[in-house]
């Protein structure tokens, strides 16, 4: 399974998955863009859906289907059923309740499609306030490979790796990461992820230590990520 980064707005990024005949939009906000390397590549739009359902995820979906005959595939369709076929190949659905009630992320080895459920360097927000589900969607993603490479629904990364200084400043991967940065692919394998992202490493012993100083609870990983979200 390939995949086609979109950049669209001020941050926000959109994917094409797509095999040899057929492609499936994911967060397509970029219309013409999209059209344009579909038609350049001989693909089949063939399906259109979203990360969530927040409007600047949406944007481009009634383009999209306009100028195309894809099918949409709204949440209920996809918590129905779980793997999108596409070519031949399978992409997994995972619900990921927490930065949104309908957030999902798309997996199709090595390939991890994750909205705003999981920034490279940050989780997303927990818009929902169910901060206990949202820990569990994260433990989910963290089941993966370290191999498996995070596109997620926003560019943040040199803010956010700003923040991960600030709260690690002797932090040696943080410089690594950011050299490994490109605007015009942004993607991180989980494993760099696990390396930057304070907020997956709830059971290090250093962002622990640094949760101790600042008074925050500890005692448990759902303690030590509730006190994390706190410095959100």
């Amino acid at each position: 399974m390939n995949i086609k980064q979109f950049r669209y707005g001020a941050d926000n990024l959109g994917y094409l998955l797509y095999g040899e005949k057929s492609a499936l939009a994911v967060d397509g906000g970029d219309v013409s863009g999209m059209l344009d390397f579909i038609n350049a590549q001989g693909l089949e739009l063939k399906y259109v859906t979203n990360t969530h359902s927040h409007p600047d995820h949406t944007t481009g979906n009634r383009d999209l289907l306009e100028n195309s005959r894809a099918q949409f595939l709204d949440f209920n369709s996809l918590l129905k059923q779980r793997v999108i076929e596409l070519d031949g190949e399978n992409i997994e659905v995972f619900h990921t309740p927490g930065h949104t009630r309908d957030s999902v992320c798309f997996y199709c080895p090595p390939v991890l499609v994750s909205g705003d459920t999981l920034f490279n360097g940050k989780v997303g927000k927990c818009f929902t306030g169910d901060i206990d589900t949202f820990f569990n969607s994260i433990k989910t993603l963290l089941e993966l490979p370290d191999s498996t490479i995070v596109y997620a629904g926003h560019d943040y990364v040199e803010e956010y790796m700003e923040f991960a200084r600030q709260l690690e400043p002797d932090n040696p991967h943080i410089d690594t990461y950011l050299e490994n940065y490109n605007p015009s692919n942004v993607c991180a394998s989980l494993a760099d992820e696990k390396n930057v992202d304070p907020f997956l490493r709830f059971n290090d012993e250093k962002i622990i230590s640094i949760l101790d100083q600042k008074g925050l609870s500890t005692e448990t990983e759902t303690d030590r990520w509730r006190s994390l979200m706190t410095l959100m």
